[in-house]
């Protein structure tokens, strides 16, 4: 496998990148991998989407981002972070995804898994950066991997004069169903709870309480999604059952970090999926395995973001150049 890296990251998106611009003004030999394109979540991210997050805390590497606007769009953040990669002269490799982290002597093997094939790589030292995003929080119902059900949404064109069910509460429900309707799409908005999360924005909340106030968007509170089909969604309210007509169902739950690959390579995970670190270097129970960003947090997403996680990230590799220096 050749001389091992001082440092394998595991993720290119915002977090992962920081950490290898880190380790890189450290001196370390260091290689990021992603299943994905770079800075994958944003990809998936609404067509049009404008960051809520002001520009200088998705900075990274001390790299301005410069926007049209106040804040940043979507396709503004993806050339941005492209161009991060290439100025610092980043070893980033996308489209081939980690399959384990396994312990190895005093360092960990991981093994890689592409189009073009399987391999292995040593590394002194492991960090995973994985996000969130990739694995949204299910139903678990029938029906929920029908083709015309999907956990993320794009945008809105494809379905005028289209009858769309949003499922959820939060930001991306609220914002969709608004662009949605104006885009000419009849909306229904299925709501586990009594209301709208309070975390939805202060501008977006009287807009969308206004359009189903006056019936523009309908809206079902305390629903609990029972079943999918091809061309209805089924659901229980007050314990009775009801269902809508849908020609396409946009389930916006909400996402979870997937501690799996931490978990295999033996590293303490708690009930709600979050890793057991330590708060000031971000490492696992596992000697030389990191964590950071919010693929530490299981369920609990909302705490973490970039503009917090480039600073796990930072921490992380100020422990691993320490620890190589001390040899």
């Amino acid at each position: 496998m050749g001389e091992p890296l001082d440092v394998g990251i595991i993720g290119a998106g915002p977090v992962g990148l920081a950490a290898a611009i880190a380790a890189r003004r450290a001196g370390l030999a260091a290689r990021v991998w992603d299943r994905g394109p770079l800075a994958a979540s944003i990809v998936d991210y609404p067509t049009n989407m404008v960051f809520f997050t002001t520009n200088e805390l998705l900075e990274i590497g001390d790299h301005p981002l410069v926007s049209l606007g106040p804040k940043a769009t979507r396709r503004e953040a993806l050339d941005y972070y492209r161009k991060v990669a290439e100025r610092e002269g980043l070893d980033v490799v996308t489209h081939t995804g980690v399959d384990s982290v396994a312990p190895a002597g005093d360092g960990w093997v991981v093994e890689l898994a592409s189009r073009s094939g399987r391999s292995s790589i040593a590394c002194r030292n492991v960090v995973i950066a994985t996000g969130y995003y990739q694995h949204p929080r299910r139903l678990g119902v029938p029906g929920e991997d029908l083709p015309h059900v999907s956990h993320y949404y794009r945008e809105a064109h494809p379905f005028w004069r289209r009858r769309v069910v949003m499922v959820g509460a939060g930001n991306s429900a609220a914002e969709a169903a608004l662009e949605l309707w104006r885009a000419g799409a009849s909306v229904t908005l299925l709501v586990r709870g009594g209301r709208l999360r309070d975390t939805v924005k202060y501008w977006v909340r009287p807009d969308l309480e206004n359009r189903i106030r006056e019936g523009s968007i309908a809206a079902v509170f305390a629903a609990r999604v029972r079943e999918i089909t091809a061309s209805t969604v089924r659901f229980e309210r007050g314990g009775a059952e009801a269902e809508i007509d849908a020609d396409a169902v946009f389930l916006l739950t909400g996402f979870v970090a997937d501690a799996s690959l931490a978990r295999g390579a033996g590293a303490a995970v708690r009930d709600d999926g979050s890793v057991v670190l330590d708060p000031d270097s971000f490492e696992t129970t596992r000697r030389g395995l990191f964590v950071v960003g919010s693929a530490g947090f299981g369920d609990r997403t909302g705490e973490v973001f970039i503009e917090n996680g480039r600073h796990h990230a930072a921490a992380a590799i100020a422990a691993i150049s320490a620890r190589l220096r001390r040899g």
